[in-house]
């Protein structure tokens, strides 16, 4: 096998979405399986939708997710051309007057009104799908000059009639659209940007690309990509289209739908793991072998195997992504989540309140909200308790010991044994007086992280 050489080519439009990701993931996995390279490139020749800063967002919330290219605009390769593709104007133009001097493409003089008439000519003959006729426009001589010094053209690719583009898709096998059904299609614009499916043919060759794993969506551009890459006789690279990503209701993600944060900034600013999800997304179209879950960046590596690529949808499972958050939180070791929290607190009290938080954390974001709690003291609650007499007991006991967290779960045993109470209408009320929280994790750890003198103050409100 030639050397493996997979990308991501986003457009800096927008942040980095979940189907992007995975997409990058997928390519960067399969290259470094293969012990390849895998190239990110920016698609940018849509001024008009270019965001301030998209490129910038791309790149680092890759490398946020332990997703790192090995070559990029800030790490270019020279030998393989720009990563830009604005950048790479000449070089489209030059091809695209290649394939007119050898007649493998024309001029069309068509206007958008024009184009508009001819398909709706087409429509009444009940043909709608719209195919461009070479043959359509009737213009004179001296029209056809007019256009021609004003630049009102596009240039269009010339099909060959009735060509069957096959190609032995990745994910879905073999795959097969005759020319007859695309029609001649604009490989250059009026305004001089050449078309996505000329230019990113034109990169791809550039940069010696042998795999290509994009979305689905793709599978309609791949034929005329394959027609430029007959046109030029240059090698094609292998194809795989992935399956798209659901919500739970089953329907394609759209960036409307509020049911999922969709953006990877969004889960990088509520302090998920990065690792957690870079090993959730891999299990949104893809399992290994031994149907093992929680892997780490190597492992997953060693493990990718492109024929277990799913050929149906993957839902996005908001809930299995917490799962996977937690397992990771509770491996980290406390030291590593310490110096997230920039906590003033002394080592041993923090490395308590990590021991009975994590269990159940699925963000730092969550243990730094857990942690206020202890930093900010609050005096007063609005919580009321109707057993004003359990909370009189709970701190009889209390007193009656040191102020351990052995101590502690000793007073909580001896007040259900006074109170024979039990379950949440013992552990409720215990937990409000002390906490001011209804919720939280192991009670006698919680309490004793306030402090006996906090603690004794609280009890005292309950009279």
């Amino acid at each position: 096998m030639k050397k493996v050489r997979t990308r991501y080519a986003p457009s800096p439009t927008g942040f980095l979405h979940i189907g992007g990701a995975r997409t990058a993931l997928f390519s960067y996995l399969f290259a470094k399986h293969y012990n390849g390279d895998f190239i990110v490139r920016i698609e940018d020749t849509d001024v008009a939708r270019n965001v301030e800063g998209g490129e910038k967002s791309q790149l680092d919330n890759l490398k946020w997710l332990g997703i790192i290219p090995d070559e990029s605009p800030i790490n270019p390769n020279n030998k393989y051309g720009k990563y830009r593709q604005s950048e790479k104007l000449e070089r489209y133009l030059e091809l695209v007057n290649k394939l007119l001097n050898e007649n493998k493409a024309y001029k069309a003089y068509d206007t958008s009104e024009e184009l508009l008439l001819q398909k709706k000519e087409q429509e009444n003959r009940g043909i709608f799908s719209f195919r461009y006729d070479r043959n359509w426009l009737k213009i004179s001589d001296e029209e056809k000059q007019r256009r021609e010094i004003n630049k009102q053209y596009s240039i269009r690719l010339a099909l060959p009639e009735n060509r069957e583009y096959k190609w032995d898709d990745i994910v879905r096998g073999e795959i097969s659209v005759n020319s007859n059904d695309i029609g001649d299609w604009v490989i250059l614009k009026s305004d001089g940007y050449p078309t996505y499916n000329f230019a990113v043919v034109i990169d791809d060759y550039d940069m010696k690309i042998s795999h290509v794993l994009r979305g689905e969506e793709h599978i309609t551009n791949t034929p005329k990509q394959l027609a430029i890459y007959e046109a030029f006789g240059w090698e094609a690279p292998k194809f795989g289209h992935l399956t798209i990503i659901t919500n739970m209701e089953g329907k394609k993600l759209s960036k409307r739908d509020n049911s999922v944060k969709q953006f990877i900034e969004d889960y990088k600013n509520e302090g998920y793991i990065p690792e957690a999800i870079f090993n959730f997304l891999t299990l949104l179209g893809w399992t290994s072998e031994d149907a093992l879950e929680i892997m780490d960046h190597q492992t997953i590596i060693k493990k990718f195997d492109e024929n277990r690529l799913s050929k149906s949808p993957s839902k996005f499972d908001i809930k299995k992504m917490e799962w996977f958050s937690k397992q990771y939180m509770k491996n980290l070791s406390n030291s590593t989540i310490i110096s997230k929290l920039n906590s003033i607190k002394d080592e041993k009290w923090l490395n308590l309140f990590v021991d009975t938080y994590k269990q159940n954390a699925t963000t730092f974001t969550e243990l730094k909200e857990n942690l206020k709690i202890y930093e900010n003291i609050e005096t007063q609650t609005e919580i009321k308790i109707e057993n004003i007499d359990l909370i009189r007991i709970f701190k009889k006991h209390l007193l009656a010991h040191e102020f351990t967290i052995e101590g502690i779960q000793s007073a909580i045993d001896n007040t259900k044994v006074e109170t024979n109470l039990s379950g949440k209408n013992l552990f409720l009320p215990i937990r409000v007086a002390t906490t001011f929280k209804e919720h939280g994790p192991e009670l006698a750890k919680s309490i004793y992280l306030f402090g006996k003198e906090i603690v004794e103050q609280r009890l005292n409100l309950w009279k």
